[in-house]
């Protein structure tokens, strides 16, 4: 049986012209031979007066990439300097790969800040950056209204069998998970109530505390977290994978706004349903008080019904309901305006969905600091 003879890799400085250095390429260059380095060739280049490097590789019995990256790390050595690099001597096909790797742009922090930035700079980019986000949601809520009012007039473009799936994605499929969570709650709340109330010997007001509050605040927002990190995240998955894809691009060259196509369907369908699984919540949040005050309490299944029946009210379950569109209107544009912000990579896709699902959560919390406030001004 033969062996293949493997010739060692080697390179050699000709500065036989003036301005001029011709690298001589001999022997396999791959990676599973030992490849001569940079830091070698500096070595035997002349100290300085060097115009031109050019390259010899007549001699060369093979390639591989190992060869690729010693003449990357070759260009990038002299990147900075006057010297020109001549490829018309490389292999046939080391050129092309080389053009296209250095065509790949190279990538930069998205956030656009340097580690050397001033702090008073970083501040001011921040600023700005904040003020750039703040306009960009204006704008794509008055898009938002707009597109509504289209609907209003019987204008807009989008598919039925679209919005009912949707509907059915952002309701009956939340079914499960919104059930546990609500029930939990229910049950924490009870129990912890439970421990301070059975001090005063009050254990039937379990049942006002977990009434109010979940049918009042607590129902609508867990619902609205639960789909935010559940839809609203799925909303700007989907349409950051479209922006990806050029599927947005390729919408508006056919004269239809991502806007009443995408964006509009996803609004209404979990404007309509959120009300509907608060309502489910509120449920099982007070089944979950319930079982807590039967089992804990000693306190019978009907004294628990006549006691939340009374404490709720209709106003308590208004404003929960009140909660609930809004929770769903800012979860939905949540994750529609980061779709549609989305980049052009894989991992601006994850960025979108994390930033899908802070926004919303943000907005769920103000909105319900501001609607607490309103009605404690009003005075219900």
């Amino acid at each position: 049986m033969k062996t293949e003879l493997v010739h060692p890799a080697e390179l050699a400085i000709d500065h036989s012209s003036a301005e001029t250095v011709l690298i001589r390429f001999s022997g396999a260059w791959r990676n599973d031979n030992q490849i001569p380095s940079v830091e070698d060739l500096d070595r035997q280049l002349p100290a300085g007066g060097i115009a031109r490097i050019g390259f010899d590789s007549s001699a060369m019995t093979g390639w591989d990439s190992g060869f690729l990256v010693f003449l990357i790390e070759l260009k990038q050595r002299f990147s900075g300097s006057q010297i020109e690099i001549d490829p018309s001597g490389l292999p046939d096909g080391v050129s092309s790969i080389l053009a296209i790797a250095s065509a790949v742009p190279e990538k930069t922090d998205s956030g656009g800040e340097s580690p050397t930035d001033a702090f008073l700079v970083r501040v001011g980019k921040d600023t700005m950056a904040f003020f750039q986000t703040v306009m960009e949601m204006l704008a794509f809520i008055g898009d938002a209204v707009l597109a509504l009012a289209r609907v209003v007039a019987g204008k807009a473009r989008f598919r039925t069998v679209d919005f009912v799936q949707l509907l059915r994605e952002c309701g009956a499929d939340a079914l499960p998970i919104v059930s546990m969570i609500s029930l939990l709650v229910g049950l924490i709340l009870a129990f912890v109530g439970a421990i301070q109330l059975q001090m005063f010997g009050a254990q039937i007001y379990v049942a006002n505390l977990v009434g109010v509050a979940m049918v009042r605040v607590l129902g609508a927002v867990m619902t609205g977290i639960i789909i935010t990190g559940r839809t609203g995240a799925s909303f700007a998955a989907q349409l950051g994978t479209m922006q990806v894809n050029e599927e947005l691009d390729a919408l508006e060259t056919l004269g239809i706004s991502p806007m009443d196509f995408l964006v509009l369907p996803r609004m209404l369908a979990l404007t309509i349903m959120m009300p509907l699984l608060c309502l489910y919540a509120d449920l099982m949040g007070v089944l979950g008080g319930l079982i807590v005050g039967v089992s804990m309490l000693d306190i019978s299944l009907v004294e628990y019904y006549v006691q939340t029946k009374g404490a709720i009210g209709l106003t308590n379950l208004w404003i929960g309901l009140f909660h609930s569109v809004v929770f769903g209107v800012l979860v939905a544009l949540s994750g529609c305006l980061r779709g549609l912000q989305c980049g052009r990579s894989a991992s601006a896709v994850g960025e979108a969905t994390t930033s899908a699902v802070v926004t919303g959560i943000v907005s769920i919390v103000v909105a319900t600091a501001l609607i607490t406030v309103m009605c404690n001004i009003i005075g219900i």
